[in-house]
């Protein structure tokens, strides 16, 4: 849908601000009729709104900040929760409910508020050892059982330990591992477009560019790469699209690349982002991956550290592997489109990403310093495996 933003009316606008009155981000006086307005004081209150659940923050709802919101309506325990398909449960009440069972042990993947098959096993497992039916539905019964038993997980975040033990469980080589590449954005949907005198540069065909490099030199280093768009797809893909590609190739990483752009021309630099929240709730492989990830391309190219950040995009959060979005520069800037549109260049930050991969492998006691590996020389070592 279009994006809703200061000035629009109507009904959606009312429901945005019943459920940020709801949220205490609005004033809880009654809304009337003629105030269903867009106003600077609702723009604030969706700022506010987006940065706390790590959304990107600009003051507008689209369909990912809508989502949120939709979301944000539930607690835990104001309806009953069970598996619906095709279209499953989502809210934040199945989001508390998935972080308690984790807390308490129950392998119900990411906390990602979505009533899935994997937590109503989980929920029915639990309901099994308190003596209940294991229907997998999360009805009062379940919620007065829940309510009164502790933790059962000690020695770090449960999400934690079973994405570290997957990860050291997996050896060192890349070979046989599998990768998911997105280029952002393709199709009608260019990203940010530069024109440059006869020339226009856009996101999206540098991104593909830098994927394309990546996706050879991963697949010399033996890993199964996979793409979630050619150069000129014919329909555009939305995150959830991508993410499902991820999930249902059993993806072991998942790297979305993507370049920025900014009306401040001054702005420039790398960032990298991985999964996690405010309330604690994160990817630590993937946040240890967006850090050597960062780390890497800063080393290798020069540009400007942006550092790494928690955002829960759905991008980010639906992927059931660890996942990261890379910003490689802004597009807007003169300076890092400079480097941008050298081929040697993004050569060098493909370079910094394999380099980054091949790390995410080593146990941290093994770990070696930025900068340090020969990719040249790891792809023939890899290639001599047997």
């Amino acid at each position: 849908m279009r994006a809703i933003r200061r000035g629009d009316r109507g009904n959606a606008v009312a429901e945005i601000r019943s459920i940020l009155r709801s949220l205490e981000l609005l004033p809880t006086q009654q809304e009337l009729s003629a105030r269903a307005e867009f106003d600077e004081q609702t723009e604030i209150a969706v700022r506010a709104f987006q940065q706390s659940r790590g959304l990107s923050v600009d003051g507008q709802v689209g369909d990912e900040t809508w989502r949120a919101l939709d979301a944000a309506r539930w607690r835990l325990g104001a309806r009953t929760l069970y598996q619906s398909v095709p279209d499953p449960l989502v809210g934040d009440d199945v989001r508390q409910l998935q972080e308690r069972l984790l807390e308490m042990g129950y392998d119900v993947g990411r906390a990602d508020g979505i009533y899935g098959s994997r937590t109503a096993r989980s929920v029915a497992t639990f309901q099994r050892e308190v003596g209940l039916p294991p229907d997998g539905a999360c009805g009062p019964h379940t919620m007065h059982a829940l309510r009164r038993l502790g933790r059962k997980v000690v020695g770090g975040a449960p999400l934690a330990l079973r994405e570290m033990a997957k990860l050291h469980g997996s050896g060192r080589a890349l070979i046989n591992k599998t990768i998911v590449i997105d280029p952002g954005h393709g199709g009608p949907d260019l990203g940010v477009v530069v024109p440059d005198g006869v020339l226009r540069w856009t996101e999206a065909d540098l991104a593909y560019d830098l994927a394309a490099r990546l996706e050879g030199r991963l697949g010399a280093a033996g890993m199964r790469v996979y793409l979630t768009r050619g150069p000129a797809p014919a329909a555009e893909l939305g995150d959830r699209e991508r993410t499902q590609l991820a999930n249902d190739l059993n993806a072991d990483l998942f790297i979305s690349l993507h370049i920025d752009g900014n009306e401040n021309q001054d702005a420039c630099g790398v960032a990298t982002y991985h999964y996690g929240s405010d309330n604690g709730v994160n990817s630590t492989v993937g946040e240890r991956l967006a850090g050597l990830v960062q780390r890497e391309i800063v080393m290798r190219t020069g540009m400007q550290n942006c550092r790494t950040h928690a955002k829960t995009w759905e991008l980010l959060r639906l992927t059931r592997m660890p996942a990261v979005r890379v910003e490689v520069g802004y597009l807007s800037s003169a300076t890092d489109r400079a480097q941008l549109i050298d081929p040697l260049f993004r050569e060098r930050v493909v370079e910094a990403i394999v380099a980054a991969v091949q790390r995410m492998y080593y146990p941290v006691e093994d770990d070696v310093p930025t900068g340090s590996i020969d990719v040249s020389s790891l792809r023939a070592t890899v290639a001599a495996t047997p």
